[in-house]
């Protein structure tokens, strides 16, 4: 009678995984920065109200304002005016007049290299959103 041998096959886990990486690996360091990296920002007013809006930094900084805006407009800030320096996280903040207000739901990064990113504003007037378009 022949006999066969298996080899036993154990589940690679997370921590068996990490355990295998050289220790430079697993010390990276996230990016510094969100992603994409634009000039400017556009927002698309698809909501039920009419909008205004700002760039918004990370630490609170805000730009001038849009005027308001109905629906099916849009209006783009160019954030080399807007006096925030470069590698600056930035999002929308939307003031829906007779209504509430609502931020970005993602942050872009502020490069002087003329791209853009549109973000979409949908919603009620109480219930605003801002989504980042892909």
């Amino acid at each position: 009678m022949k006999r066969i041998l298996r080899k036993a096959v154990l589940p690679v886990t997370a921590a068996t995984a990490l355990a295998v990486l050289p220790a430079t690996a697993a010390l990276a360091a996230p990016t510094a920065t969100a992603q994409p990296c634009v000039q400017k920002i556009n927002v698309v007013n698809n909501g039920a109200y009419v909008l205004s809006w700002q760039a918004s930094t990370r630490t609170g900084r805000l730009s001038a304002a849009t005027e308001n805006y109905p629906v099916n407009q849009s209006r783009t800030i160019d954030l080399t005016s807007a006096g925030f320096p470069e590698g600056a996280e930035v999002r929308p903040l939307v003031k829906v007049v007779a209504g509430t207000q609502a931020f970005g739901n993602l942050y872009v990064s502020y490069c002087a290299n003329g791209q853009s990113a549109t973000y979409t504003a949908t919603g009620t007037t109480l219930s605003p959103s801002v989504t980042l378009l892909g």
